[in-house]
């Protein structure tokens, strides 16, 4: 890899993924949304903006796509760019498939038009769906039932479709519940429970605490996109998906004890909801050994040193964290 676009490059995951390029001597490009002005940025609260070469624009935009992979001499992409908050996408599922199923297909389309030499999509173990039989393994059946779930899948099978049908080298990854420093949506467990905990106020619960879930550490996270990239020249891993998780699931209870427990403020979270949320699956969990054997990958963060790494990040970084009600 020589220089790698990375969609979605200013927000959490895709900031510490160039991160892990720069690190490696590979030339980081972003494209998003969302311009310097807007919001904090990822990219900058890492300490890395200057170093990634940024465009700002829609995914659906091909002229930029083709005008992007050009200038930059792409030979690499990692499509992450997309809605992802499933409140969000339930409200306005129209508009959320058109940037997560169009939007992946455009790319996919201007990727093939240039002649890249490898794509890695980011799908979601979301994509799944609800199962009996856990954990998840990457043959079971895409099962989806909720929008956002649908345009993950949906976008799943459209991106592997592109190596047997026009010989795109491109994998899909199936990600667990991803955290770390430098997450901005409170929406999400681990950053609402660890400024919660710093500040010593109740981490709020949508659910009563029982949901089962899988995290893994952003930086392993960055590190898997790079190993199935790195992959790609295989047979074995084109047109394939790929799940990455930290290999033990959690309730949510137990996450938000071990956030308070590192934290040491002794606050009890705000449960305001029983089962799941509307919406979300109640029990997630992935098998990555396939990861592990086709791409030498296997997370190098536990649970514990992660949660304590994100709670270093946000005390660190008042100025990001939710205001606290007097």
């Amino acid at each position: 890899m020589k220089a790698a676009l990375v969609t979605g490059g200013r927000g959490f995951v895709g900031a510490w993924l160039c991160r892990a390029l720069l690190e490696r001597g590979i030339a980081a490009v972003s494209l998003d949304r969302r311009t310097p002005r807007e919001r904090p940025s990822t990219l900058d609260l890492i300490g890395i903006e200057g170093e990634v070469a940024e465009e700002a624009g829609s995914l659906l935009d091909r002229g930029l796509l083709d005008q992007v992979l050009a200038e930059h001499d792409v030979d690499t992409v990692f499509h992450l760019a997309a809605e992802t908050i499933v409140g969000t996408v339930r409200d306005d599922p129209a508009a959320a498939f058109d940037t997560n199923v169009r939007g992946t297909w455009t790319v996919l389309e201007a990727a093939r038009a240039r002649g890249v030499e490898r794509v890695v999509f980011a799908s979601s173990d979301k994509a799944y769906g609800a199962h009996d039989e856990l954990p998840y393994r990457e043959d079971f059946a895409l099962r989806p039932t909720a929008p956002y779930e649908a345009s993950k899948a949906a976008a799943d099978l459209i991106a592997r479709s592109y190596w047997p049908s026009y010989g795109l080298p491109v994998a899909v990854t199936r990600f667990a519940n991803i955290y770390g420093g430098g997450d901005l949506n409170f929406s999400r467990l681990v950053p609402e429970a660890s400024c919660a905990a710093i500040d010593g106020r109740a981490p709020v619960l949508r659910s009563d605490g029982s949901p089962i879930r899988d995290l893994l550490y952003v930086e392993d996270a960055a590190a898997a996109y790079l190993a199935i990239a790195d992959s790609l020249g295989r047979d074995d891993v084109r047109g394939e998906a790929f799940n990455a998780g930290g290999e033990r699931p959690y309730s949510v209870l137990e996450i938000v004890a071990a956030i308070t427990r590192i934290a040491g403020t002794g606050v009890e979270p705000d449960v305001r909801g029983s089962g799941s949320p509307d919406g979300e699956i109640d029990r997630q969990y992935v098998d990555a050994s396939k990861l592990r054997e086709r791409c030498g990958w296997e997370p190098a963060v536990g649970l514990e040193e992660g949660l304590g790494r994100a709670l270093d990040w946000y005390s660190a970084h008042p100025e990001v964290r939710p205001p606290v009600s007097l």
